[in-house]
């Protein structure tokens, strides 16, 4: 594909910190709370179904929405990598960053530390002062500015996030809120008109009109759980976290991410967050502080005309089991390679997509009743969900022992099934598989990469985090690694 998709998030400057101030170690950080015991309950209030007429003029209610939406500002300290051979040696540049001693024209040293802010927007959703806005607003950031549309100003702390649907919860200690009403994004139709709000490339509230011009849509590869309204209202960059309504003035969606075929500017298909997913995930951050999603254990693939015939099948209609993970609860319910998936509890399944989001939508321990077709023969099951597999480990500066130090900044997280295909491995390979990886971070320099599987550590293989952990804090200062990636393997040390 040759478009670009964008998150919306804009960047108006990069601020450089002098020498002090970037030797102090300011640190890019996850800035979420984990215990939220002392947060009160969100009061919401939820839309009346069939509530108001259609408008001819949409200026009454937006009026009455615009103070429920917020401009965001946020700020972080990123590392900066430049070395003296990407930057001019000009005299006027060494006057300022010094040379290394080299006294002809040698090399002279940047600073390391530089400060990024970033605009975007976000929707007062409680009179308590929570605000919904994307993560990737707020991803990582040591300072969080809300200004309200009737200028006041305050900081913001970032109450939890969900990376996997881009969804964040500010809290705001303020009075005198307007809380917008929340809507049921489940009853959206295409060609509902569509009202975006926000804080487009950092001018002021803004206003655009659209309609929605599809729903459901996923596997962009924006996040990893999909469920996107697209409209062709235009949104821009600093619409993030922004809000999507409809004719009534009800939230229906969080503006997220737009085409932009490299302009960086709206071509006229932007994606939303569906106000239920983020209602959804809201409720999970304030009442227990993390999201935990249901887990059903299958590689899912879309039947297509060419499967269905291979499989004696006269409709492209359903989803295939691709793959099933060991020990999963679709293992135990007793589903098999090949089934195919025609129904989720009593509804028609039609995308695999859709199909990861119901599950995904419901609490472990849950169960999913599934008519499948096996052999020509439609037969039920009942699956009970677990909790998603989620550990991970990331190595941070607080741990010193062995290798730690050298592994700073690598993420990683165990392997299932559905993240081997996606990785084209094996189901049967064993390792853990780095998730993220800080660019600044020594084993980046070293070549580690994002998707790489690390199986053994300093020749002790390692199956899945605990290990892993475990390998690490046993390794010397320079850990060796061994790695599979895009189907052969690999030695790397920091």
């Amino acid at each position: 594909m040759n478009y670009l998709i964008s998150l919306l998030k804009s960047k108006p400057a990069v601020l450089a910190l002098g020498f002090a101030l970037g030797a102090a170690g300011l640190g890019w950080a996850h800035n979420t709370e984990k215990s939220l015991s002392s947060n009160p309950p969100a009061t919401l209030k939820l839309a009346d179904p069939g509530e108001g007429p259609s408008k001819s003029s949409y200026a009454p209610l937006v009026k009455e929405v615009l103070p429920s939406v917020v401009n965001i500002s946020s700020s972080k300290v990123v590392h900066n990598r430049m070395s003296s051979e990407e930057m001019p040696m000009d005299p006027f540049f060494r006057q300022f960053f010094g040379q290394d001693g080299n006294e002809g024209g040698g090399h002279f040293n940047m600073p390391r530390d530089s400060r990024e802010k970033a605009l975007g927007s976000g929707v007062i959703v409680s009179p308590e002062g929570y605000i919904l806005t994307n993560n990737h607003v707020v991803d990582g950031a040591t300072d969080v500015q809300v200004v309200l549309s009737d200028k006041r100003e305050f900081k913001a702390r970032i109450v939890g996030s969900d990376p996997k649907t881009d969804v964040a919860v500010l809290k705001i200690d303020a009075r005198n809120l307007t809380p917008i009403t929340i809507g049921d994004s489940s009853k959206v139709q295409v060609g509902d008109v569509a009202l975006a709000i926000g804080n487009p490339f950092g001018v002021g509230q803004t206003v655009t009109k659209g309609i929605i011009s599809a729903t459901g849509r996923g596997n962009l590869g924006i996040e990893a759980y999909e469920d996107f309204l697209q409209t062709d209202a235009p949104i821009n960059p600093g619409n993030s976290g922004g809000a999507l309504i409809n004719d009534r003035g009800e939230l229906v969606g969080i503006n997220t991410a737009i085409i932009s075929h490299g302009s960086g500017g709206s071509q006229g298909i932007g994606f939303a967050v569906p106000a239920n997913l983020a209602r959804n995930v809201m409720g999970q951050i304030l009442k227990t502080g993390h999201v935990t999603r249901a887990y059903l254990g299958i590689y899912p693939q879309d039947v297509t005309p060419a499967m269905a015939k291979a499989f004696g099948e006269k409709d492209s209609q359903g989803i295939i089991v691709g793959d099933v993970s060991a020990n999963s609860p679709a293992q135990k319910a007793g589903i098999q390679r090949g089934d195919i998936i025609l129904q989720i509890n009593g509804q028609p399944v039609t995308d695999s997509n859709q199909l990861r989001m119901s599950v995904s939508m419901m609490p472990p321990g849950s169960e999913l009743k599934l008519r499948i077709l096996r052999n020509g023969t439609e037969r039920d099951e009942t699956v009970k969900l677990a909790e998603m597999p989620t550990e991970t480990a990331k190595v941070d500066s607080n741990d010193q022992e062995g290798g730690s130090k050298a592994l700073e900044g690598v993420e990683v997280s165990n392997l299932n099934a559905s993240i081997a295909h996606e990785l084209n491995i094996p189901a049967s390979t064993k390792g853990v598989v780095v998730t993220d990886i800080d660019p600044a971070s020594k084993m980046a320099d070293s070549g580690l990469q994002k998707g790489d599987v690390i199986q053994e550590v300093n020749h002790q293989p390692v199956s899945n985090v605990s290990e892993f952990q475990g390998a690490i804090r046993k390794s010397g200062s320079e850990p060796l690694l061994l790695v599979s990636r895009e189907g052969r393997t690999l030695f790397i040390t920091a």
